[in-house]
């Protein structure tokens, strides 16, 4: 994999991925930033949210669950002094479906956290990650 991050003035910068999707990515005005797109630790958060839900929509489909909806809440703490990593991140889930398995959305949700989420997997060697998850019908 391979991103290219060009700026373009003050706190403000284009971010390509090597799919060739791009995004503008800034920093708040006290440091020179005009909030024209995300700061680089709310990108880590949406990684971290994005990865997970992929999984648990792909677990769920593959269990032939009936799926329609997934929305990931997640917050994270972060140290008070420099550098100021994040030391907690939680996700919630809430997964949406017509009569979905409880037990389904659970396994699903541990099989992300546990196995297949890179991005949260990365993560928990610096922050503690904690995970819940509500069933909604359809």
């Amino acid at each position: 994999m391979q991103a290219r991050v060009k700026w373009v003035e003050n706190a403000t910068f284009i971010g390509e991925a090597g799919s060739g999707h791009a995004m503008v990515i800034d920093g708040p005005a006290e440091i020179g930033g005009r909030n024209l797109g995300p700061r680089p630790m709310e990108l880590m958060l949406l990684s971290v949210g994005s990865c997970s839900a992929v999984d648990v929509v792909h677990i769920l489909k593959k269990a032939r669950q009936p799926v329609s909806g997934c929305e990931v809440q997640v917050t994270g703490e972060r140290a008070e002094t420099d550098p100021k990593v994040f030391t907690k991140i939680h996700l919630q889930f809430l997964v949406t479906g017509k009569e979905l398995k409880e037990s389904h959305v659970r396994r699903a949700v541990e099989l992300s956290a546990e196995k297949y989420c890179s991005a949260s997997i990365m993560l928990k060697q610096a922050a503690e990650i904690t995970h819940g998850y509500e069933v909604r019908e359809a």
